[in-house]
């Protein structure tokens, strides 16, 4: 069973952006099927997700911590025009992040949801709140 959440801080910055949960799972959908936009190490990839009206250029950049099998955190995310890439001392707190909730049992990850550590966005990602974004 695919799990995928994001955290309260990205919660908060994907209102603002104007992103949706169900871009966000029809950014998961695309790395599964291997359209990555940058591995970055440790767990940690890059991928971009489309604004709603906009292309992939005019996009947001996400940070997703993934084992790119059944668990998907997204742990961070800009916009090209506020910020061109993240640094590598960046870098290397996402993969400090990655590392911890990747580590997580199915029961800790409840129990961050509940605590509102975590949002889990979908359970499976249905097709069917998928694509409505755009």
């Amino acid at each position: 069973m695919k799990r995928v959440f994001k955290t309260k801080w990205f919660s908060r910055w994907m209102r603002k952006a104007g992103v949706s949960d169900g871009a966000l799972c029809d950014g998961v959908k695309e790395m599964e099927d291997g359209l990555i936009d940058a591995d970055l190490g440790g767990s940690v990839f890059k991928k971009r997700i489309a604004l709603p009206g906009r292309g992939k250029s005019g996009s947001t950049r996400t940070i997703v911590a993934t084992n790119r099998g059944d668990r998907w955190f997204f742990i961070f995310g800009f916009k090209k025009s506020e910020q061109g890439n993240i640094s590598n001392k960046e870098l290397d707190g996402l993969k400090k992040i990655a590392e911890n909730f990747l580590g997580f049992s199915n029961a800790e990850l409840d129990h961050a949801v509940k605590s509102e550590i975590l949002k889990e966005i979908y359970n499976d990602c249905p097709e069917e709140e998928t694509k409505h974004h755009t």
